[in-house]
């Protein structure tokens, strides 16, 4: 029997990255002209949730969302979300119409196709560097300023697979308070139990997720980002401990 699951965990994986190759040579001449200049970002938005949801579907995951509040069309917001795999990219981009853009970590741009529209789209960071984290900011200000969203997963990284949540960095909450965005957490409950970054792991099931009310920043004091972090945190931690099974 664990012969067995050790095939299908294998050939699970490579269905994967089959997957996620298949829709950006398909659709490759459409992405190369979306992202040739920045302005265009919106039009290359729409492909990536074509393609977010090619993958979910043809890995056997349906999803159920439930919405508190709900994303307005045309406004800039701070998404940030539990990550515990490489699922989480492509749920985010399945919930959400409004175009945001990822801030990833710069290892991600070695995967072969992906990671060339990757490095070229997203806000990559290594979390080793100052100077890089710097860069971050600055050039997700810029983002912001051409009224895109943003997307950060503040916990740094993929925490250990025992670890239910990790500590969130402050990122996210210095630019939500700078910009005066309004914050969405967002929790994924079964994406680890899913398809976790352990190779030997993951099935076809149900992917939910909950966008709860935002924290607002615009008006508030200017310690606020001090006060938002735990905030956020502990929605998503509360969330995580009462529902994931």
């Amino acid at each position: 029997m664990k012969i067995i699951k050790y095939i299908f965990w294998t050939l699970y994986r490579i269905w994967f990255y089959l997957l996620m190759a298949i829709p950006i040579l398909i659709m490759f001449p459409f992405l190369l002209i979306s992202i040739l200049y920045e302005k265009w970002y919106p039009y290359f938005f729409v492909l990536a949730r074509i393609w977010a949801k090619f993958i979910l579907i043809g890995m056997g995951f349906y999803t159920k969302v439930v919405y508190e509040q709900k994303p307005e069309k045309g406004k800039s917001y701070m998404f940030v979300a539990n990550h515990t795999s490489m699922m989480d990219i492509m749920l985010m981009l399945s919930i959400n119409t409004n175009p945001f853009v990822f801030v990833g970590k710069k290892e991600l741009a070695k995967i072969p196709l992906f990671g060339f529209f990757y490095k070229r789209t997203c806000i990559l960071v290594d979390r080793t560097s100052s100077k890089s984290r710097m860069e971050v900011f600055e050039r997700a200000q810029k983002r912001l300023n051409q009224g895109l969203s943003i997307c950060i997963f503040p916990e740094g990284g993929v925490p250990d697979e025992s670890i239910l949540l990790d500590e969130f960095k402050d990122g996210a909450f210095r630019l939500a308070k700078e910009y005066e965005i309004p914050i969405v957490p967002v929790t994924f409950y079964d994406n680890k139990k899913r398809f976790s970054y352990s190779f030997f792991s993951g099935s076809p099931g149900v992917l939910r997720a909950k966008v709860h009310f935002f924290f607002e920043t615009k008006g508030q004091p200017a310690d606020l980002k001090k006060t938002l972090k735990p905030q956020v945190r502990a929605v998503i931690l509360k969330e995580l401990q009462d529902n994931v099974k």
